[in-house]
């Protein structure tokens, strides 16, 4: 019989040449597929890809940014963390800062959002398309409602993402590779770096409950550099679920019913809460010292990279959106699990008084989280 650790071993080993394996063509004939969708990466980000020991297939996950109009795209390396690939500077996004929560609202979403081989668009009028899954679980839970929300190309966008086709055309090969014998990659959508300073600097917004919810996965991710495992329940996002040491019953979430008893690894947990708490000081210094608030409506209709500005100045207008403080729903706290058992509300944004439960640490390359064409 095979022990224990040589069998993980073998897992292991198999889950990185699975990574080498070449990629599924979207449901589709490669025969079929335009030239432009097979199209192979560029020598310049093939010889980054082994220089920073990334395997050509492995997963990536993506990091979008209004404020700061960036777009981050990180791959698992042979270590099986997800390292920082390549930064693109974003050509056009619409809207103001905060969720999209209707049809029409010129928004472009924000969210965790699970992109599958469906929601890739290899004919899209925009060059190519990746569609991000708006809506998702938690925006369905919360009533909004929109369609069509994407990351493209032709640096135009009423809701979207848009690149330049040189950059989608690099960011869709990076996901079709990705792919290969995957479910899905991750696509993290936040207002700005959720930073002390810039949640301080927004702290007027009828958003900032929502932001330092997010915020939670965001510190999960670049605490632990694994892809954080995604649930919703109580029309809240929850992050690295797991059911209680035990426990008889699975962990089924709910996206509008009360959360489960769960837990959180004690090694995500240990360096989120750290991070978490160093962040709030500075935060409370940061309020303490009265920086100067942002307004909570820009008056801008979105915004791009500075890297495009000479070029596409006109693109970026007076808002055709409106202000939606009215009517921003108001979340209710989120349920977490304590040493003790105990099921505790507490508010994204305030420390825990005491560590949460834990299970053993959820590792490996295989791990991905399981959870969109054109309207641009």
């Amino acid at each position: 019989m095979i022990g224990a650790t040589a069998l993980r071993a073998l897992v292991l080993t198999a889950a990185f040449f699975a990574a080498l394996s070449p990629a599924t063509c979207l449901g589709e004939n490669s025969n079929r597929l335009p030239a432009k969708a097979t199209k192979e990466l560029p020598p310049e980000l093939l010889s980054l890809l082994r220089q920073k020991k990334m395997p050509k297939y492995s997963p990536i996950l993506v990091r979008v940014f209004k404020q700061e109009a960036e777009l981050e795209v990180w791959k698992q390396d042979a270590t099986g963390l997800f390292k920082i690939l390549k930064v693109y500077p974003i050509c056009r996004w619409s809207g103001d800062l905060g969720p999209k929560l209707k049809e029409g609202d010129r928004q472009a979403p924000e969210g965790f959002y699970t992109i599958t081989p469906e929601l890739m668009n290899p004919n899209s009028d925009y060059h190519l398309a990746i569609n991000v899954g708006f809506p998702n679980s938690f925006d369905k839970a919360n009533n909004r409602d929109g369609s069509l929300l994407m990351i493209h190309g032709d640096c135009s966008s009423s809701g979207c993402y848009a690149m330049t086709d040189e950059q989608i055309s690099e960011i869709y090969s990076l996901a079709r590779d990705s792919l290969g014998g995957r479910p899905s990659f991750q696509v993290q959508a936040y207002p700005f770096r959720l930073t002390p300073a810039n949640l301080a600097q927004h702290r007027n917004s009828p958003n900032l409950s929502f932001w330092k919810m997010l915020k939670v996965g965001n510190d999960h991710f670049e605490t632990t550099h694994l892809e954080p495992k995604v649930d919703v329940c109580n029309r809240r996002y929850v992050f690295d679920a797991q059911a209680p040491p035990n426990s008889p019953y699975p962990l089924v979430f709910s996206p509008t019913d009360k959360c489960p008893a769960f837990v959180v690894d004690s090694k995500i947990a240990r360096r989120a809460l750290e991070k978490q708490r160093t962040d709030e000081l500075e935060f409370a210094r940061l309020l303490n010292d009265n920086v100067p608030a942002a307004p909570i409506y820009s008056g801008l209709d979105g915004g791009m990279n500075e890297a495009f500005l000479a070029k596409y100045l006109v693109r970026v207008t007076l808002a055709k959106v409106m202000p939606y403080a009215s009517y921003l729903p108001q979340l209710p706290p989120i349920p977490w699990v304590t040493n003790d058992g105990s099921l505790t509300s507490r508010w994204f944004g305030t420390s825990f008084s005491k560590p949460i439960a834990c299970d053993p640490a959820r590792s490996s390359f295989l791990s991905t989280v399981v959870e969109g064409d054109d309207g641009c």
